[in-house]
């Protein structure tokens, strides 16, 4: 991304006065370039804020991935505009027949530019490598198998595993992807409990991926945007860069989204 000066040098008085006032020009271009130097802008963030994390899945994909679980839990946040989530849990129990448990979550992370940290875009992209990294190294995770998508936002990548808990083997399923400024992370995962039939990984993994096209859709909508590749984001207007997304990220860069703990953590 270019980083351009906040100011330029202004010469418009070195017409017409005499020998002294190229040297005053000379002088005055020498302290506007260190200004510019000292007070560095970048490139505004294409994407200002977030939409309804529950909302941005469809009833009918709702009904496909949790059908006995389509109302959502929100997760909290103290800046709705740089973070929010939203979780569902499915069990539909046939008795001695056992049950078919799924387990939803996503999260949603805007990053704004800033002078220190860099682009919002370059911000989400470190963050979108570090989610990627994190659910491939889930403690006692087996079969992992890591799959880069295309046609995904701005890049996108889903890593799926068996992780063996006390109810049951658990398929697991996280995608993550990157629109602009902003990182989704969808974390997905069905079992088979009380020995009812272990859900097939590659069905789960589709509706992984369905889901996360959906929600990266539902962020540039909600920006006023109809193609999920943010095609002409930064045309939109700019104000001045807030930092709170990357005080949410460095505080705790995967509090809500970690794969390790959602996987761990439900079923």
């Amino acid at each position: 991304m270019l980083i351009t000066a906040a100011c330029s040098s202004d010469s418009g008085d070195s017409k017409g006065k005499g020998g002294g006032s190229s040297a005053q020009a000379s002088a005055g271009g020498s302290g506007a370039s260190s200004s510019a130097s000292a007070s560095p802008s970048v490139q505004a963030a294409a994407y200002q804020k977030l939409p309804d994390a529950c909302g941005v899945l469809s009833k009918n994909t709702l009904s496909d991935l949790v059908p006995k679980g389509t109302s959502g839990k929100k997760g909290s946040s103290d800046d709705p505009s740089s973070r929010a989530s939203c979780s569902w849990s499915s069990l539909d129990n046939n008795g001695v027949k056992g049950s078919q448990f799924r387990w939803l979550n996503v999260s949603l992370l805007r990053f704004d530019s800033d002078s220190t940290r860099g682009t919002g875009e370059a911000q989400a992209h470190t963050y979108f490598t570090r989610q990627v990294k994190d659910a491939e190294a889930v403690g006692g995770a087996k079969s992992s198998k890591e799959v880069p998508l295309s046609g995904v936002g701005s890049e996108a990548t889903a890593v799926r595993y068996d992780l063996q808990k006390k109810e049951g083997l658990f398929k697991q399923q996280t995608v993550v992807a990157r629109v602009e400024n902003v990182v989704v992370t969808l974390d997905y995962n069905g079992a088979g409990l009380a020995g009812d039939q272990t859900p097939d990984a590659d069905e789960l993994t589709q509706s992984a991926e369905k889901a996360v096209k959906e929600a990266v859709a539902a962020v540039s909508a909600a920006n006023g945007n109809a193609s999920a590749s943010g095609s002409g984001a930064g045309s939109s207007s700019s104000s001045a860069p807030s930092g709170s997304p990357s005080k949410t990220a460095s505080a705790s860069p995967s509090s809500s989204a970690s794969p390790s703990k959602s996987a761990s953590g439900k079923g």
